[in-house]
């Protein structure tokens, strides 16, 4: 079997994992990712909580970049009541991380646009490896 080459590894990005909060009787997926979030709300790591340990690590790895490659494919152009919408999608690369999952977000760090996961991630090879994954962004004007 002929051996997984990964292209370029050089777009910085970051992975925003979701929280749900209840507001209301409503939850609602909220996204963490930035710095000046980790310090608004003082907390203390415990390593003898487990639960509460992997919580923090697990959010504090979401604000750290990650390098990966990025490819677009083009957009899908949709005009739907008198609203122009364009479905950007495109293919990501990255190195294994457990974390990425289909209802996460992905940062791009030079332009600032955030994508959807669409699709479940990829397991390349089933290495834990290489990842490979598609994401979508929808932009449009009224």
């Amino acid at each position: 079997m002929r051996k997984y080459r990964p292209p370029v590894f050089d777009v910085a990005m970051k992975v925003m994992i979701p929280t749900t909060v209840k507001i209301k009787g409503v939850i609602k997926k909220v996204y963490k990712s930035s710095t000046e979030e980790l310090f608004m709300y003082p907390f203390y790591i415990n390593k003898d909580d487990p639960i509460e340990f992997g919580r923090i690590m697990s959010y504090l790895d979401s604000i750290k970049p990650i390098f990966g490659s990025f490819k677009t494919y083009g957009g899908t152009e949709n005009m739907s009541n008198g609203v122009y919408t364009v479905f950007d999608t495109a293919i990501i690369d990255t190195w294994w991380r457990p974390n990425i999952k289909s209802d996460c977000q992905i940062y791009i760090c030079e332009t600032g646009e955030i994508w959807d996961v669409i699709s479940n991630p990829e397991n390349i090879d089933m290495r834990h490896q290489f990842i490979q994954f598609k994401v979508q962004k929808v932009g449009g004007k009224p």
